[in-house]
């Protein structure tokens, strides 16, 4: 029961021979959804092994290259490789029309349909299937680009049925979908037999938070409650909290307060600043507010909520 990121990009602005820029890969239940998508994105998708033909939805935060630079790569490459396929992208309008005039200029175009979603800068629920919803919301970043966050959060799933026991209990199969709500049974002599005699609880429903560029604003912690694990970027340290600010980025120990009011399970750190050469540094400063607070590096794979691929979170 997949729910599963992997870090394509951590880096910010100028990409390092350590870091790419900015992209994840998240992979709900084999369904896979590009958040952001710097240059050489598709490089790394290959690097890391994910199947990109597979990849049917895209969310652009903003349209600041290190987090778009890569797309049109990206669309071209997948054209050329036969793709068919909707592919849907979500997005500042204006990329749409970045879009169509490169294509027009190369006189070409893609071999698939391209729908795209334009982000306004309201919460709203922006996709929705059976099993998740995806949500963005404002932040607020330089006010050329403005930038969304997202919400990725799997829907509460039905209760199983114990069939040994609604067997016992001579449970009609008309009344097995009123068990998975959660109803108790009544018996024809009137005996109320309680669900959890005859059902198992799902497990939890699994949420992850993605919120890049941006000031620290304590309300922004209201649109990510209670998220699983939360993706805050942490551009500087603390020592350059006045360039943070001039930049409109946040530092390690802003993010940490943001986890902390949003009540997040785990926060990991990115979009750090070529000026890092090693960003574990930042660390400290954060987990002395947040102490679940981890530095992702590129091809890091986190299984949301429990644990990294490995088998633990990293110590570091």
């Amino acid at each position: 029961m997949k729910f599963e990121l992997t870090i394509l990009g951590a880096g910010s602005a100028v990409p390092t021979l350590q870091r790419n820029s900015t992209a994840q890969v998240l992979n709900v239940l084999e369904r896979y959804f590009l958040i952001d998508c710097a240059e050489a994105t598709q490089h790394q998708l290959r690097r890391f092994r994910i199947p990109y033909n597979r990849i049917n939805h895209i969310f652009i935060s903003h349209l600041h290259g290190d987090h778009y630079f890569g797309l049109m790569g990206l669309l071209s490459s997948l054209s050329l490789q036969g793709r068919k396929g909707e592919l849907h992208l979500y997005a500042d309008p204006r990329l749409q029309q970045m879009i169509e005039s490169q294509l027009k200029i190369m006189n070409t175009r893609l071999g698939y349909p391209l729908r795209f979603h334009p982000l306004t800068r309201n919460e709203e629920v922006i996709f929705e299937d059976k099993v998740m919803t995806v949500t963005s919301f404002p932040l607020l970043h330089r006010y050329d680009a403005p930038v969304c966050g997202f919400l990725f959060k799997e829907k509460e799933r039905s209760r199983t049925i114990r069939k040994d026991m609604a067997d016992a209990w001579q449970v009609p199969v008309a009344f097995m979908q009123h068990l998975k709500a959660g109803a108790d049974f009544v018996t024809p002599e009137g005996k109320v037999i309680p669900n959890r005699m005859l059902t198992v609880a799902p497990p939890p429903s699994r949420s992850y938070a993605y919120m890049t560029d941006t000031l620290f604003r304590e309300r922004f912690a209201e649109y990510v409650r209670g998220a699983d694990l939360l993706y805050h970027e942490a551009t500087y340290g603390r020592e350059l909290e006045a360039v943070a600010k001039e930049n409109y980025h946040s530092t390690a120990e802003q993010a940490a307060r943001l986890a902390v009011l949003a009540g997040a399970g785990r926060l990991l750190l990115g979009h750090f600043s070529a000026r890092y050469p090693d960003p574990s540094c930042l660390l400290p400063e954060a987990r002395a507010v947040f102490p679940e607070t981890y530095i992702c590096t590129d091809g890091d794979v986190y299984d949301i909520p429990l644990q990294k691929r490995s088998g633990v979170f990293p110590a570091g």
